[in-house]
Parts: structure tokens; sequence; C-alpha cells
């Protein structure tokens, strides 16, 4: 699962009452930024160009207020005392960095960019200096930035245009390393510069391929990076920075994830987290120096899910891990002495950071969030294992005691493939519920029990039913499962679409006769093949930033991501897996869509460009269905912007209210249709 971010489409969706949607006519200098036509901007919000979508009506405005007003925490760091918690969190229209001094604290906010924050480090031995990301409309062009807490003024110290990703400080605080694209655009290396003078950088790995950094030795004289071929793909190797020489740590032959890495106290070894070695992602300890062993002793045998994260505490004694038991974390603590293996009791949900306070090894901060709980910050106190919440994220006023949990279930696909999902069913409901089906991205995302104010909303206002199910190709059930997809097997995971369907056809209080179906990325991609190829059995499409053709995804991606896409999807510059390819995309066959289809895209993607969107807009337009288009001129993969969100969440219920509870109250028959 990753969770830098909740999962897409609760970063998609949050937020406030919108204008009313109905397009204002272009004024005659404006260039439309697509090729659909008719598409014009929205009164009072010029960024959002829409085409077939009707105004909100009042009513339903004022149902989904409260829930649009809601907000997370996401933790991103702690100070060496433990006595602050950086977060990213929104107060206005995009979240910044805030500081939290004491448990339910005020959040006091460092930061008042129009562009949003999600990855920030402090400065050790100083944390009025944070080192952050930040791009720009969404475009994921990441540049570092460094804040300066005693004058509040920022200093860019990357070059402006490359891509750049990931933050590392070391614990002594000298050193400061990051990714970046500048050397040709495609490849991605890893840069160490002194904090001192962070403009200073030198490349550290200069390969191809995707390079990341992932921990310095206590010394600061090493570093870990991870080359990145694919999540099944990747190695972990170190680099001396004295005399610039890598050495690779994981074996040559075969191959295995790594998901987390950090060096043992004394700089002599690291603990790694892969599934080379078994079928899911177990700890391991590997010397730096001699020969490994072919199958090293794992630490977590006992634990039969992946581990996540980990963190080292200063002393060196415990290494804290998260785990992901079927969506749930697990907070598990490694005594590193005896290699005894302890779970600590936390609130029940999904774990998103970890960290230790960097010199302090009695406290250990996460982030975590539930179905009735937005992504917050607690901390365990491991002397006493007493867990204590440090933030507590609004919920626009309402109860979260009223937010329905969900059912964990599964159901049988082919190929003897079980398929998992979560169920949310509104309470006190008479009769068949109309369904949505909700498709996570990735290909290997994980649907998980989170805070969704978007899943709350369908299932206590709307009254409809959410299934998120974790088809084939999903993380979090093994790499055996993971893999079922990748490449030309794609083809044999639309079994699982069918096989969903099928399970809401089995359920009494579901009604099969009014399904919808809604994903983003990857996830717009299962919700356009269900409407091309389970054409009878569902009645409304919410594509967000979505694949219609996987060749020509491939193509247009960013060439940083190209590679990385091919080891997931296939290379489409193969025959075969062209064939294969084009026969599951969805533009190949928009002819037998019957579904009404709302597409939503942002204009700077640099994953699924807008292309992508626009082909099937105009497809299916031509056939003369039902389709709305909804374009921010001012995002990327995604919409951050509370505006934006505001207005995508809140026409997608109204769409499948339309859809799957007949006409929507304050409109006339066949409003907003073609």
């Amino acid at each position: 699962m990753t969770f830098a971010s909740l999962p897409l489409l609760v970063t998609l969706l949050t937020a406030q009452t919108p204008a009313p949607t109905k397009p204002a006519p272009a004024p005659a200098a404006a260039k439309s930024p697509s090729a659909v036509a008719g598409i014009a901007p929205l009164p009072g919000l010029p960024n959002l160009w829409a085409s077939g979508v009707p105004a909100v009506p009042p009513a339903l405005s004022q149902r989904v207020q409260q829930y649009l007003e809601s907000r997370s925490a996401q933790l991103l760091d702690v100070s060496d005392d433990g006595q602050q918690v950086l977060i990213a969190t929104r107060f206005a229209d995009v979240n910044q960095l805030h500081l939290v001094e004491m448990p339910l604290g005020a959040r006091t906010q460092l930061t008042f960019t129009k562009e949003p924050i999600n990855r920030a480090r402090f400065l050790p031995g100083n944390p009025r200096v944070i080192f952050y990301l930040q791009d720009k409309g969404g475009g994921e062009f990441f540049q570092v930035l460094k804040l300066d807490r005693g004058t509040g003024r920022s200093e860019l110290l990357t070059d402006g245009k490359s891509r750049h990703q990931d933050l590392v400080v070391s614990k002594d605080g000298r050193w400061l390393a990051y990714a970046g694209t500048g050397r040709n655009g495609k490849d991605t290396d890893v840069y160490v510069a002194p904090t001192a003078d962070p403009r200073q950088a030198k490349r550290v790995t200069e390969a191809e391929g995707s390079w990341s950094p992932e921990d310095f030795s206590r010394d600061g004289s090493k570093l870990l990076v991870r080359q990145y071929r694919a999540a099944d793909d990747a190695d972990l190797s170190v680099v001396d920075l004295k005399t610039n020489t890598r050495t690779q740590l994981t074996p040559k032959e075969g191959k295995g994830s790594v998901g987390a890495a950090v060096f043992t106290h004394d700089g002599q070894g690291v603990y790694l987290a892969t599934d080379r070695y078994s079928d899911f992602a177990e700890v391991y300890r590997l010397p730096l120096t001699g020969t490994p062993p072919a199958t090293p002793v794992s630490l977590t045998k006992s634990v039969r899910w992946n581990v996540e994260r980990l963190e080292l505490s200063s002393d060196g004694r415990k290494l804290a891990m998260t785990v992901n038991e079927e969506g749930y974390g697990r907070l598990y603590l490694l005594d590193a002495r005896t290699q005894a293996l302890s779970a600590v009791e936390t609130p029940k949900g999904a774990m998103g950071e970890l960290r230790f306070a960097g010199k302090r090894s009695d406290r250990v901060a996460f982030s975590l969030t539930s179905a009735r709980v937005p992504l917050d910050v607690f901390m365990v106190d491991l002397p006493t294992k007493k867990t204590t919440r440090w933030t507590r994220s609004e919920v626009g006023g309402l109860d979260p005691e009223t937010f329905v949990e969900p059912e964990l279930v599964r159901y049988p696909s082919t190929d003897g493939v079980t398929v998992p999902a979560f169920l949310y069913r509104p309470k006190n409901a008479k009769g068949k519920v109309p369904v949505v089906v909700v498709f996570h991205g990735g290909p290997e995302g994980q649907s998980v029990p989170s805070f969704s104010s978007q899943t709350q909303l369908m299932v206590t206002e709307l009254g409809l039913a959410v299934l998120l199910p974790n088809v084939r190709g999903s993380e979090g059930y093994g790499k055996a499962y993971r893999a079922m997809d990748d490449g030309v097997k794609r083809e044999k995971s639309l079994a699982d679409i069918g096989a969903t369907l099928d399970f809401i056809a089995s359920r009494p209080e579901l009604d099969a006769s009014r399904v919808g179906v809604y994903g983003g990325s990857y996830g717009g991609y299962l919700t356009l093949a269900t409407a091309t190829f389970f054409p009878e059995r569902i009645k409304a499409a919410v594509d967000v930033v979505g694949i219609s053709s996987l060749p020509s995804f491939l193509r247009n991606t960013q060439a940083y991501r190209r590679d990385l896409r091919r080891a997931e999807y296939g290379d489409e510059r193969d025959p075969a897996v062209l064939q294969v390819q084009e026969r599951i995309s969805p533009l190949g066959s928009v002819g037998r869509i019957q579904a009404a289809l709302f597409v939503q895209q942002g204009a700077n993607d640099p994953r699924v460009p807008q292309s992508e969107a626009e082909q099937v807009v105009q497809a299916v337009t031509r056939k003369g269905s039902d389709v709305w288009y909804l374009l921010a001129t001012d995002e990327g993969h995604g919409f951050q912007k509370k505006s934006n969100r505001d207005l995508a969440q809140t026409t997608a219920l109204m769409f499948f209210e339309k859809h799957l509870l007949g006409p929507v109250s304050g409109q006339g028959p066949g409003a907003g249709g073609k």
C-alpha cells in the first residue's frame, strides 16, 4: 500500500460547497485548453472547464457541505526532542506545513503558498530549518526548497525545471539527499549536498533507471540507495560518500522488492524489508561486508503480512515497523539485541508514516486513519505502551460515530483467485440498494479501510452501497497475487470485474440492476474497462485521470516513468504484447459502452496525459451517449486544490444520483445529457 497520501479518490475529492457548474460562454479571447467540442470555463472557477456538466442543485450542495469540510493531518517528521511534530494539513485551499507542539495542540501554519506541500523534513539539531518538496500545477516536477522559520522565507535549492523526489537528512544534520532527473530528464539520480551549503549538490549515482536515497549511516559516511525497476524488482546498494563507490547489497541474481531499508546502529549492516525470499515482505539483517547468506534468516517470520515501514531508535535497540494485515495497520517492535518481536496495541485502522524522535528512543509517532478517523498523528510512549493522539482533524462538525464501518468480504474469481474487498452498506436501508464499485489505482495499489468523505457521502446521504475490491495485481496480499496482472496477464485480470459484479448479484440487499463504477488512474482504466467489456451490467461510470488506451498511455507518459510502466503493463514495442494491449484497451471498443460516462482530468498530468481522457470523451460523444467532462487546467494526476476537489466530488455524486437513483431534485428530465 502506498500511503504518502491516502488512496487517490480520497485525495481527489474532499471539501466545500461548490459554485454552480453550468458552463458560461468562454470569453472571445480565451484559448480553449481542450479539443473537446463545447467545453467552456465555469463561472467563478476559470481553471475548471466543463462539457455536458449541469448546474449542481442547491439541495445537493447543502447536503454535501459539511462532509466537504473534512481535513486530514499527514505526519512528516518529529523533532529531535519529540516535542514538535511536523504535519501537512489544509486550512485554506491546499495542504501546507504546520507545526504541533503538544498533543491536540494548535496547528501553527508555517507555509502559505498556492501549491500543496506534502513532503518535508526537519534539519536535525535545528528544527527551525525545514527542507521540503513542492511542484507547480500538479505537474509533479518537484523542487527542493529550504524554509528558514526565523525569517519565514523559502529558498529554492534545485534547478527549477527537473523533477525531484525523496528527502533524506543525515542524523547528524550535515547532509541532505534527494533524487532528480537533471542529468538527462529520463533517469533519476541520487544527489547529496551539505546542509550548510545545500546548493552544492553532487551526484552519487549516475546510471540508467530510477534511483532513490533511503538512509544515511549514523556517522553520515554512507548512504543506502535503491534502484527501482518495478514493484517486484528492486535492489539495494550502499554508497561510500568519501570514495563515491557503490556496492550492491542484494543478490545480483533473482529479484524482489525493496520496501524499506535502514542502517543498523553501528553502520555495519542494514535492516531490509523485502519479499525476495518469501511471498510477503519480511525483515532481514544484511551485513555490509563479507558474503551474505544465500537465504538470510527472517526476523519477522511469525508475521504473515507485508512489513511496510522501518524506523530504528536513536540508541539502536528498537526497530519499529508497520505491518499491513489485509488493509489494517499493526505496529511491531523488534529488540535489536534479542531479536524478540512484539506487537504494540494501537487504534484500529490503516497506518501511514512512522517516525522516531531523532534523539529519543522512547517515543515513536505514526499516522493512522479508519472509516471514522481522518488521517491523523498518534504517538506511542514505549515504556508504558500508551498511545496518545496528537491531532484530531475536523469532519465538518459531523459525528464520526454516524459514519459507516466497512465489512471485509471475499468472493471467487477465475483461476482459483479469491478477491478481497471492503463493503460499505447504508444503515437502516429498506429493500435492495444501488452499488458503486470503487477501483483503486496503482495498479499495485490497495484499497484500505480509510476515511473517505466521498464514500461516507454516497453511503450516508445518497443511500448507496460502496464496494472497494482489491482485484488481482493489488499490493498487500503477497507477491504472487500482485504479479497476477503483469504484462499480458492483465487480460485475465478483467475476469475479476465480472466476479465483482457476480458478487453484487449474489447479495440479497444489493441491487445488481443499478451499479455504478468509479476509479482513478489505473482504477480509471478498470472503470472504462467495466463500461466497455461488461456494458449491460452497469448504469454509470466516473473515470478520474484514467487510461483509455494502454499503448497510447505508454507512448505519452513522461519519459522518466515510461520504462517503469512497461515493466507493469508490458512493452508496447513488442507486437505480441501490443496486440493484447489493444484488445483490452477500452478505446478500441467504445461502441459497446451503454452506461453514462463522466470523465475528470488534470491538464498537467505527467502520468496519464490529458489525451487519454479526451480521446475517450470524443469517441463516446460521437456515438451519442450521455458523457460529462471536467478538466482542471491547474491540476495534474488528481485534484489537490480544494475548490477543484469540491466541484469534482459534488458533480460525481450528482452523476450517480441521476443515473442510479433517478432524476436529481431540481432538474428537468435529461438535464446534462445529449
